[in-house]
């Protein structure tokens, strides 16, 4: 009998012991790869928040701009003018959001901390970002397959996220020292919900991807 935190929180499948640190165990789910940090090292609401509050992200920061725009040049290739989008867990410096409304896109925001209004999640998009977000959620399935169900048909998800390469690597990866970061996706994961989906995926980067919903007219 397998307990239940030790199942993948994405897709439910068995998991093994990938790494072990001075903090913390990581497993990998054997079915769509993900590797993830047990519940019982995650930190509690006051304690996450507390390390998201050390961030100093600035709207207007050229550097953070150019971060962003990672994910804000192939996404805004692929929408249409006057597009609506939400940026999802946009943070307490909504940067991205401000660039695609400088492009004439009308914008929404969620944030459980910074911008808690989930009326916003009644509503459906043309496309939805989510940067560096996905590695911070306890309950993957639950929230990915939500946003995902708010992109409109012919819509897409953008998400931007380092991934995992291999064991070795991951082993002195940076990335996973954040005690916020609980989640690590490898391309077989993403490769993973895109069929799970059933849609279009695009992988652009080392650290993001496009998911693309089919239009309903095709």
């Amino acid at each position: 009998m397998v307990e239940t935190e030790f199942l993948c929180p994405l897709c439910g499948g068995y998991s093994s012991l990938y790494c072990v640190d001075k903090s913390r165990q990581y497993y990998c789910c054997s079915r769509c790869q993900l590797v993830f940090v047990p519940k019982h090292f995650h930190l509690n609401s006051e304690q996450e928040k507390a390390e998201y509050d050390k961030h100093q992200n600035v709207v207007d920061d050229k550097g953070y701009r150019r971060f962003l725009s990672r994910l804000y040049e192939p996404v805004s290739k692929r929408i249409k003018p006057k597009s609506r989008g939400l940026d999802f867990g946009c943070g307490p410096g909504p940067a991205l959001a401000q660039m695609f409304t400088e492009s004439g896109c009308s914008m929404a925001l969620y944030d459980v901390f910074y911008s808690p209004d989930k009326a916003v999640l009644a509503q459906t998009y043309h496309f939805i970002t989510a940067t560096e977000v996905v590695e911070h959620l306890s309950n993957p399935a639950l929230v990915l397959d939500q946003i995902w169900s708010l992109v409109e048909p012919g819509g897409l998800l953008g998400l931007m996220t380092k991934r995992v390469k291999d064991q070795l690597a991951f082993s002195a990866w940076h990335y996973k020292n954040d005690p916020t970061h609980i989640c690590f996706f490898h391309e077989k994961t993403f490769r993973f919900l895109a069929e799970k989906w059933d849609c279009n995926l695009s992988i652009i980067a080392d650290d993001v991807v496009i998911f693309e919903k089919s239009d309903i007219n095709e």
